[in-house]
């Protein structure tokens, strides 16, 4: 099987984020999707092993940061490539705090969407996470990153925990 033709559906690069008792936490992931226009939902698809899924599975809500092109390789190693349970992400991370206590990152960031989870789905290593937009808005006009972009420019690999790994 030619596991590369997966790379030719599209996919964005995102922070996903939660929070739990106040500790906040994310993640850079590839998998966020609007499902439906009213109610207006989302999907995400997050790694069990992760933080950020203790934190969603918890709390029941999440953020979404969508990031531009133009992010730098060093904020997505910081969200992608390190744990929440070794470094706090958020220090030196401009961000905002929902009313309901969601991170919402809003450095290098196009769009925030804040939503309550209304379904999961079991689906391996990973849970799929449906969520009704609480919140969301639009931070800036910049480019949205995609995940073509971020391979083939910025020249980045997946994390072994990531959807698309391909080893």
């Amino acid at each position: 099987m030619d596991k590369s033709a997966l790379f030719k559906l599209g996919y964005g690069v995102y922070l996903v984020s939660s929070s739990l008792e106040e500790k906040l936490n994310g993640q850079i992931a590839t998998v966020v999707s609007q499902i439906t226009s009213e109610p207006a939902c989302i999907v995400t698809c997050i790694n069990k092993l992760n933080l950020t899924h203790e934190y969603i599975l918890k709390s029941g809500k999440f953020g979404v940061s969508v990031l531009d092109q133009d992010t730098p390789i060093d904020f997505i190693g910081k969200f992608g490539f390190k744990s929440g349970r070794d470094i706090n992400k958020f220090e030196n991370t401009k961000f905002e705090i929902s009313e309901s206590g969601t991170p919402l990152v809003t450095e290098n960031t196009v769009a925030t969407m804040e939503a309550k989870v209304i379904n999961q789905l079991d689906v391996g290593t990973h849970t799929m996470f449906v969520g009704e937009i609480i919140d969301c808005k639009t931070i800036s006009e910049a480019i949205p990153m995609t995940y073509a972009y971020y391979h083939e420019v910025k020249k980045m690999k997946s994390p072994k925990t990531a959807p698309t790994y391909n080893g």
